[in-house]
């Protein structure tokens, strides 16, 4: 705003010193009035020598004659002075009026720089006001993509330790497979049926082992992959 108020004070100041307020115009009207009021008082003093004369000389005619210039004389130096003085009172009146419509314009130059800087300042408030909101939404996505990720984690949590419990009964399953085929070979003679119904069922079993493996393995990349987006997240 300060700018503005100097910008504008240096609009006016040329504008006063075009008009007839300028020094140089000044100047001339001190020397008018200065000529002008030389010569009124010119007037009463030659009024005043003129009456004195005309005492001297102690003839009546020439004393009513000067007295009736001296009239002449002191009225013409009261117009002249009556005429400064209108003169002067227009040119205040006249620089007053001046003085007035420049700060006018000085108001009006403010007041609608001042509108201009308010409207810029709405304009950045509602930007800041519209990045805040666009920020709280993102953050609000964020913290549910986090809650969903957490919750995914859990899931994929149980579910390892679900095929953690099945891949032990599994393997327990393996050891007694192993055992019924060693003692499958060891009484070959006296239970061949049983020994090639447990070579059966180990051969299930295996097969069910790998696939139980393979789950596994995929389970837990999938499970690593989770916790590792949910750290990202947080």
């Amino acid at each position: 705003m300060s700018t503005t108020g100097t910008t504008s004070a240096s609009d006016v100041t040329p504008d006063l010193a075009g008009g007839p307020s300028s020094p140089r115009g000044a100047g001339s009207r001190r020397v008018q009035r200065s000529t002008r009021l030389t010569v009124a008082t010119l007037l009463v003093v030659a009024s005043a020598l003129v009456v004195v004369a005309a005492v001297a000389t102690g003839s009546w005619l020439v004393l009513v004659a000067a007295a009736a210039l001296s009239v002449v004389l002191g009225l013409a130096a009261v117009r002249i002075t009556w005429a400064e003085v209108r003169a002067t009172r227009r040119e205040h009146q006249r620089d007053r009026a001046e003085q007035a419509q420049a700060y006018r314009r000085l108001a009006e130059e403010r007041a609608a720089e001042h509108g201009r800087r308010v409207t810029v300042l709405q304009e950045q408030i509602a930007e800041r006001e519209k990045a805040l909101a666009e920020l709280g939404e993102e953050l609000g996505g964020t913290q549910a993509k986090v809650a969903q990720g957490v919750r995914t984690l859990g899931v994929e949590k149980r579910r390892y330790e679900e095929l953690q419990r099945v891949h032990r009964g599994v393997e327990r399953d393996l050891e007694a497979s192993e055992r019924l085929r060693v003692l499958a070979e060891t009484g070959r003679d006296d239970a061949e049926g049983r020994a090639a119904e447990a070579i059966v069922r180990l051969a299930e079993i295996e097969g069910e082992v790998d696939t139980l493996r393979a789950e596994l393995v995929t389970v837990t990349a999938a499970w690593r992959a989770a916790e590792a987006a949910g750290r990202r997240h947080a």
